[in-house]
């Protein structure tokens, strides 16, 4: 006579390895593919939350175009301190030459009572679009010229090599549905920067 063996159910009796039907096996192998899935409330916390972040990273792509005629408008700012500071430190006349047909201003040194730009030109700046959006010089009037001209004492005057003070001169950028009116004063050349509505 044989003699059988009690089976415990999925394991062998002896304490072996599990005794499963090909059945059993299927089975266990479909739940744990289903556990490895994303239930549909997370997939949809997941959707909300970068909704939110998508919410708040367009306004600001959209806004650098502001930002980068403020840069234009800084630029020009940085510029005329700098040519003011020059005139005062090299004790020689500099003048910063605005050209609005071009988008452009140069930077230049005053040699005697004319400004020769083709042989006394420091630098010029062109605001493409690349660096500086859509920013247009679309104004700069110093005197009825457009023209800012510094002594050697860094004071604006109305002509190279000349002593006359020159009154209040404006610069007016456009740019990004903004406006921006930078004003150098009379006698001093304090700069100063308004946004206009």
């Amino acid at each position: 006579m044989m003699t059988v063996k009690p089976r415990v159910f999925g394991w062998k009796a002896d304490g072996g390895r599990p005794n499963r039907s090909a059945q059993e096996l299927v089975m266990i192998r479909s739940a744990r593919a289903v556990r490895r899935a994303y239930t549909l409330v997370e997939v949809l916390v997941v959707v909300a939350i970068l909704g939110i972040c998508a919410s708040m990273i367009t306004p600001t792509m959209t806004g650098s175009q502001g930002l980068r005629v403020q840069a234009a408008v800084r630029t020009i700012v940085a510029d005329i301190t700098e040519m003011q500071s020059d005139a005062l430190a090299f004790q020689r006349g500099r003048a910063l030459v605005f050209h609005p047909d071009t988008n452009s201003y140069s930077t230049v040194e005053i040699n005697g009572t004319t400004i020769n730009e083709a042989l006394d030109t420091l630098s010029t700046t062109t605001f493409n679009r690349d660096s500086f959006g859509d920013a247009k010089i679309a104004e700069a009037n110093f005197d009825d010229a457009e023209v800012l001209i510094y002594d050697e004492l860094g004071s604006p005057v109305t002509s190279p090599g000349g002593s006359t003070p020159s009154s209040n001169g404006t610069i007016t950028i456009t740019g990004a549905g903004e406006k921006y009116q930078i004003t150098v004063e009379a006698y001093t050349g304090r700069v100063s920067v308004k946004k206009i509505p």
